[in-house]
């Protein structure tokens, strides 16, 4: 029979928003980490995956240059381990290959290594380009208990949790750096409880914070028994040292965190993504261009509460079609964020530019070309403001219209950021409702109007594209969950509708291809998680 540990064991789990690439910052990060959880009184630390080097450092990874300075980054954080045990993730080399590891310090000693076994390969998941896999448990000793580590994508199979239950751990640490998308932590949950099932024993779940390119983290870090009860759940979205206390054999309950619902976990994930690409690649500002539409209204709503209302930055540019409630709806917004706020007139450059082709486009009629001029006018000028003071231009184009090509390449697609790249149209609304009900930002009547790109004379979207909430489900199950055109025909949508819509998402990679990157807040973003080729003759079925 296996004997109950006597002594508590004291655990930190370190939510922290670590930079990739950036070992000698990460490093101080984790010994501020390691002072805090020392004086707290803790037996042991345990950080995210990669922690030391941020997740996932990609082709960084293939340069002996950054090896070494994450090895003598782990040098340096031994020293930090005097009276505490430090369970940190980072790339380890050994021989020819390359690990995803976690190392065991403890009184300035190497204590264990552990190697993670599952190197997922899907969705966002490159790891196998770069790390070998492990193939052996770790467990060590502290106050009596066998802790066993596991990293991540590890304890969504079976084989690594059972080796350490085998190996006879009392309780399990996993490092981890899981990206947020909607319903993510119930996920977590259900594949957590289905381990616990098998192996009998407690687990302790840390999980990253923080934006990196398109991917957020959101922390969330949680505890669960032997049963698969929840004991702890700690917040999403911040950083932060969460205290758990185990005895015999058991987490003791600790704080209960409401995590948010869909709308405010999207929105908060929008915020920390844009603050940390912002901060990260040291701009200092934001530029974006203000339409009186709904989707530069939720841009604008999340820069502020990003960043602080100094350092947005909005342009109206109004042309001959745009409206004066279009315009006036702008100023309130301003007015209300209390955002530096510009007003640029578009009528003589865009004039200037139809004179100038005025005798090569003769008497052809006006169609789309004029219209996608104006928006080439407009993202002409925000990057000029952008290279003249030195801000980060933010596009405002949602997950729709991306899907379908209802955006202007160098136009409304210019920029080095582009927000809402993956929140259908339907989520903007949804978000713009949710944000006022913190504090009413966004005036009503640019929820209430029909959108428009007012690229012509009584312009709305729907002249182009069927009604938004269609658009989307079509779009969520073509993109989403790659079903085919006759499965979405036969769950109820129209044999017209759904081959447009497809038509459109597949005609228009090459646009999505030069967008910025952008946050993403779904389980299928077009970024790393789709990759389909420009040059294609596939037609969907």
């Amino acid at each position: 029979m296996k004997t109950i540990p006597k002594n508590t064991l004291k655990v930190m789990l370190a939510q922290l928003d670590v930079l990739v690439g950036d070992v000698s910052g990460n490093v101080a990060l984790l010994i501020a980490a390691l002072d805090d959880a020392r004086q707290s009184g803790a037996d042991i630390l345990l950080t995210p995956e990669l922690a030391l080097s941020g997740y996932l450092p990609e082709d960084l990874l293939l340069r002996d240059d950054f090896q070494e300075q994450v090895a003598n980054g782990l040098k340096q954080l031994q020293q930090y381990t005097q009276k505490i045990t430090l369970v940190v993730g980072h790339p380890q080399r050994r021989g020819k290959n390359l690990y995803n590891a976690a190392s065991v310090l403890r009184d300035g000693v190497l204590v264990a290594t552990y190697r993670k076994h599952s190197l997922p390969n899907h969705t966002v998941f490159d790891e196998q380009r770069y790390f070998a896999s492990g193939g052996t448990a770790c467990v060590f000793e502290q106050n009596g208990w066998r802790v066993g580590v596991n990293i991540c994508a590890d304890v969504w199979h079976q084989n690594a949790p059972q080796m350490v239950a085998a190996a006879g751990a009392d309780v399990l640490l996993v490092l981890n750096a899981s990206p947020f998308h909607l319903e993510k932590q119930q996920e977590r949950y259900m594949v957590v409880r289905e381990r616990i099932a098998e192996i009998q024993i407690p687990v302790l779940y840390c999980n990253m914070v923080g934006g990196q390119d398109e991917l957020v983290f959101d922390g969330a870090s949680f505890v669960m028994d032997n049963r698969g009860e929840l004991t702890s759940q700690f917040p999403a979205f911040v950083t932060g040292l969460f205290s758990v206390a185990l005895d015999e054999r058991a987490p003791k309950p600790g704080p209960m965190t409401t995590l948010p619902g869909p709308e405010a976990s999207a929105y908060q994930a929008l915020v920390l993504g844009l603050r940390d690409y912002v901060h990260k690649n040291r701009f200092s500002s934001v530029l974006l261009g203000l339409s009186g539409g709904v989707d530069s209204a939720l841009t604008l709503a999340v820069a502020v509460d990003a960043l602080g209302a100094q350092h947005v930055r909005a342009v109206m540019m109004p042309s001959a079609y745009t409206s004066d409630i279009s315009i006036a709806d702008s100023r309130a917004m301003v007015k209300t964020l209390d955002v530096q706020y510009d007003e640029l007139s578009i009528t003589q450059a865009f004039d200037g530019f139809l004179q100038t082709l005025a005798p090569v486009f003769g008497d052809a009629p006006q169609d789309l070309t004029e219209e996608n001029l104006q928006a080439r006018v407009r993202g002409t000028l925000l990057m000029a403001l952008s290279n003249k003071f030195g801000y980060l231009v933010v596009t405002t184009g949602n997950k729709s219209e991306m899907a379908v090509g209802y955006a202007t390449l160098y136009g409304d697609m210019a920029g080095g950021f582009a927000l809402l790249r993956d929140v259908s149209k339907t989520l903007v609304y949804r978000l713009c409702h949710y944000r006022n009900q913190i504090s009413p930002v966004i005036p009503r009547r640019v929820l209430e109007r029909a959108p428009s790109a007012e690229l012509r004379p009584d312009q709305t979207d729907q002249d182009s594209l069927p009604d938004y909430a269609v658009l989307d489900e079509i779009m969520v199950r073509y993109v989403e969950h790659d079903q085919s055109v006759a499965a979405i025909i036969a769950a109820g949508f129209a044999k017209d509708i759904v081959k447009r819509v497809v038509a459109m998402i597949d005609r228009n990679e090459y646009k999505r291809r030069q967008a910025p990157p952008g946050v993403r807040i779904t389980a299928r973003g077009f970024g790393k998680d789709r990759r389909y080729p420009i040059t294609q003759r596939f037609i969907a079925g």
